[in-house]
């Protein structure tokens, strides 16, 4: 016998995928923030010493514009 497939349980499974990935999803952006702490003066430190606001973007994928902003955080 084959279930039947109602939009009570059309929506049901649509909730249970969205609730799953939403979990995720939170995990690892709380996940992201911390290692943007951590980070954040590592980038510092590397353009201290040089390292080029590129090169840095390309290993950690950064934006060349995020790396300004959170040395201009520093400064300010």
């Amino acid at each position: 016998m084959t279930e039947r497939v109602t939009p009570a349980k059309l929506r049901a499974d649509a909730d249970r995928e969205v609730a799953e990935l939403g979990s995720r999803r939170v995990r690892l952006l709380a996940e992201l923030e911390a290692v943007e702490a951590e980070l954040r003066p590592v980038v510092r430190r590397a353009v201290e010493c040089e390292v080029s606001q590129r090169r840095i973007s390309a290993l950690t994928g950064l934006s060349t514009t995020t790396i300004g902003k959170w040395l201009k955080e520093k400064a300010g």
